[in-house]
């Protein structure tokens, strides 16, 4: 008898969509196995194009006052994103400002430099251990931060008043969702931190 190779990928398939019990492998030959149909067979889950673009969309304009402002001082959003975490997490590490942002150190001290040198943001010693750098905003630094959060946060509350009475609950457990599984909890715990820490919601 002489068997004709069918690879992987194409048993493996086969497999999956059409054998009902496993030992009907064994019956069947491989120009058999080559000819069956699978299109249409297998179900597919179209992606959700509407609220991938939707998602597209919404941060495209929910950033674009924000960069007006930003612009104005020559800084970026990488700028924005340091200074609105070190106003919301005051006394942060650069090793925990570095695993908020998932940057590299190199592309960290370049935006902290030009946020330190222009007055927005300083580095304090530890208490425990002077050696440690804890970063904080200056009085500058949270009036650009709390300015950069005001105008995105019109932009929030105007969506939400649109959406109904319970859309703050759904939202947060939607973004909280689409927040990798593993670092789900440290970034909900942050969240947590900077309502706490701060006055301002």
């Amino acid at each position: 008898m002489v068997l004709e190779f069918v690879p992987a990928e194409e048993l493996a398939g086969l497999i999956v969509a059409k054998l009902r019990r496993p030992e009907e492998l064994w019956d069947m030959s491989a120009p058999a196995l080559k000819t069956m149909d699978l299109v249409g067979e297998v179900p597919s889950v179209a992606p959700p194009y509407d609220l991938i673009e939707l998602i597209f969309f919404a941060y495209r304009d929910f950033v674009s006052e924000a960069d007006l402002v930003l612009g104005s001082y020559g800084f970026g959003r990488a700028h924005h994103r340091v200074l609105h975490f070190v106003d919301r997490l005051p006394g942060l590490t650069i090793a925990e400002l570095l695993d908020i942002l998932r940057i590299t150190k190199q592309s960290l001290n370049r935006v902290l430099r030009d946020l330190v040198e222009g007055g927005f943001i300083e580095q304090r010693a530890g208490v425990s251990d002077r050696r440690r750098r804890l970063l904080v905003t200056t009085r500058r630094g949270q009036t650009l931060a709390r300015e950069l959060a005001r105008v995105q946060g019109d932009r929030v509350s105007q969506a939400l008043a649109g959406a109904g009475l319970d859309a703050r609950e759904t939202v947060q457990r939607f973004l909280s969702g689409m927040v990798s599984r593993d670092d789900r909890d440290h970034v909900l715990e942050l969240v947590a931190r900077g309502r706490a820490n701060g006055s301002h919601v």
